[in-house]
């Protein structure tokens, strides 16, 4: 299966990183909770598929388009 690039709709920093390499998640399922402007968002898995890498930690800043997780 080709791998999928998850990219943050927001610029902010990463709250909580909900998934592990290696999990299997399902379309909507929240990969990473942002942090901006004092809100949480999460950000969701746009399909089906396995976590193959995560990018970021928790604590680190990112911005909009930045890819935060490759899905396979």
């Amino acid at each position: 299966m080709a791998e999928f690039k998850v990219r943050s709709e927001i610029a902010g920093s990463v709250w909580k990183i909900e998934v592990a390499v290696g999990d299997e998640v399902a379309e909507d399922d929240p990969l990473i909770v942002l942090e901006s402007m004092k809100m949480e968002i999460p950000l969701l898995s746009p399909r089906a598929g396995v976590v193959r890498e995560i990018l970021v930690g928790e604590g680190d800043p990112i911005g909009e388009g930045d890819v935060a997780v490759i899905l396979e």
